[in-house]
């Protein structure tokens, strides 16, 4: 299960390059992947016209699973392998490009504008009137209306992942015609751009048991570059055409194929020509294995991406009281688990000190030093808490032990190395780190989406629009559990979240939303532990494709190079 990038929200996921890899053939010390393409502060998708293009070839694309819910806006839909699937299909009216800027998509929409700001927001959208859903549909404002009352919140029925920003929209209108769209804001929302990104047809938002069960087998329509040809569930292979209705520039491919792959083989596959790239990510045993492949490159680029520990806050959890939480988080060597973990592939890696900007925005403020490393401070804070230790036992607390489950999923190398670490780091002040390894395939939907777990690790992948985004992971809903799978929250980060959400100026956004980070950081949320590498291992033929950073995919762009 890899992660990716959506500007509506974050994905909780997990990626193909922190997995365990076997052993890959092949060799050789001079080709070009020896020499890393790019940095990591650009994007490396080795760009080209589509004139140097060749005409067809197949994307051969491996993920972890084939996706059961191909619904971005379910609960359930937020794993970045659907979201790779999803996105060839659905429309999204605004691309963010390589600098994280949301530049309205000419393939949806003509002309969007900011028309009011006072005493209401006002957005209107004019739509491209060529854009129609595959059954011939035009994409209209009854679409935009469809998905902002399924994703407002007041329907309980649709189990969202997130209602940022759709909870602040009072309603949608038809303008003068059906793709002149009018929508009007009951709260100012800051991040207006992410919004209907990806739409959904009305005719699959109208409809509660549709929206929750409609895409659980494949997906319904499209209305993008490609359209759904083949899903064989028991090959495990997904396969993608070009949409023969697409109003846009003609793709280059005349497939993309996902094949799902043993999280473990991947590496091995893209060895041996059956897969097309992989997604190294911030795994080192990868890296190491991609870098000798014949006729590959590696391409970097700084993306909004990072691991983190989640931790389990909910009523009645062992690590339920916040002065806990914080204790253990000061026993953990960020920097140490940061530069075994990726120091080969980021010479200088450091802790992620800040859960809203990643390094690299300019709103990046360090404010992790609640939680630097300490051992002797989180020893005494444990000891004030009554958490007593015997010796070099376990410490108890009114006869019960200090035992946290790690839960982490199968087959995941960089989950099984920093669960690891944390296990020695803890032990050292008694504390007893109890790693729970669960199938991969259910480690979301069993595990995480349902709070099972004392604390587990996974990837955020990042967005444009980051203060927004991050509201459905820390904000605290008691009717709601969106993606704050721990239940760690409070009021004031709530209001701080949802000021920054409602400010249009950007920098009172970003000073609202790094004081919601100090909050979060005192509230023991969750430990940041760096920013994940954008690696990615690819063919040196295969053109408008590889580390994206903070853009979008266009896949009517990918091809090979003649």
């Amino acid at each position: 299960m890899r992660g990716r990038r959506q500007p509506a929200l974050l994905i909780a996921a997990l990626t193909a390059g922190a997995l365990v890899l076997s052993a890959c053939g092949g060799g050789g010390g001079n080709n070009p992947a020896n020499n890393l393409q790019g940095k990591v502060d650009a994007n490396d998708i080795n760009p080209k016209p589509v004139s140097e293009l060749k005409d067809g070839g197949d994307l051969r694309w491996a993920v972890s699973k084939l996706s059961v819910q191909f619904n971005y806006h379910h609960l359930d839909g937020t794993e970045r392998d659907s979201a790779d699937i999803t996105e060839a299909l659905m429309p999204r009216i605004h691309m963010p490009n390589a600098r994280g800027e949301l530049i309205p998509n000419k393939n949806y929409v003509e002309s969007v504008q900011l028309v009011s700001t006072n005493p209401q927001q006002v957005v209107e959208y004019k739509l491209n009137p060529k854009a129609v859903w595959y059954d011939g549909t035009p994409l209209s404002y009854k679409d935009f209306d469809a998905q902002f009352k399924a994703l407002n919140g007041t329907n309980a029925a649709f189990v969202t992942s997130s209602n940022t920003g759709y909870e602040d929209i009072e309603k949608v209108e038809r303008g003068a015609t059906d793709q002149d769209v009018k929508v009007t804001f009951k709260n100012k929302f800051g991040d207006w751009r992410s919004l209907f990104d990806p739409l959904y047809p009305a005719s699959t938002n109208s409809d509660p048991k549709v929206f929750n069960e409609g895409w659980i087998e494949k997906p319904l329509t499209t209305a993008g570059p490609f359209k759904l040809d083949s899903i064989d569930r028991g090959a495990k292979i997904l396969t993608l055409v070009p949409n023969d209705k697409w109003w846009g520039d003609k793709p280059k491919l005349s497939r993309i194929i996902y094949r799902q792959l043993d999280v473990d083989s991947t590496a091995q596959a893209f060895a041996a020509g059956d897969v097309d790239f992989i997604d190294i990510g911030p795994s080192v045993t990868t890296f190491q294995q991609v870098k000798p492949v014949p006729g590959a490159v590696i391409r970097k680029s700084l993306a909004p991406d990072f691991r983190h520990m989640t931790f389990n806050g909910a009523k009645g959890a062992i690590l339920d009281d916040p002065k806990l939480r914080l204790a253990i988080q000061k026993a953990i060597d960020r920097t140490t688990i940061a530069k075994s973990q990726i120091g080969a592939i980021i010479p200088d890696a450091k802790p992620l000190n800040n859960h809203i900007y990643v390094e690299g925005l300019k709103d990046y403020k360090d404010q992790g030093q609640l939680v630097a490393f300490n051992k002797d401070q989180a020893a005494k804070e444990l000891d004030e808490l009554g958490w007593k230790r015997e010796g070099e036992g376990t410490r108890k607390k009114d006869g019960k032990e200090l035992v946290i489950r790690d839960v982490i999923p199968s087959a995941v190398e960089t989950s099984a190395n920093e669960a690891k670490q944390a296990q020695q780091m803890l032990a050292a002040i008694g504390v007893k780190l109890d790693i729970q390894t669960v199938p991969s395939e259910l480690f979301f939907k069993e595990y995480v989406n349902k709070g099972n777990f004392d604390v587990t690790h996974f990837s955020w992948i990042g967005t444009p629009t980051p203060a927004s985004s991050k509201g459905g992971i820390y904000k605290l809903d008691p009717n709601a559990v969106n993606q704050n799978y721990g239940r760690i929250g409070n009021e004031t980060i709530n209001k701080l979240l949802t000021d920054a959400n409602s400010e249009l100026d950007d920098a009172k956004r970003a000073e609202l939303a790094n004081k919601a980070d100090e909050e979060i950081w005192k509230s023991g949320h969750s430990l940041l532990l760096y920013q994940r590498p954008n690696a990615i291992g690819v063919k040196d033929t295969l053109a408008n494709f590889g580390a994206f950073g903070f853009a979008g995919f266009e896949f009517e762009k990918i091809g090979y190079v003649k």
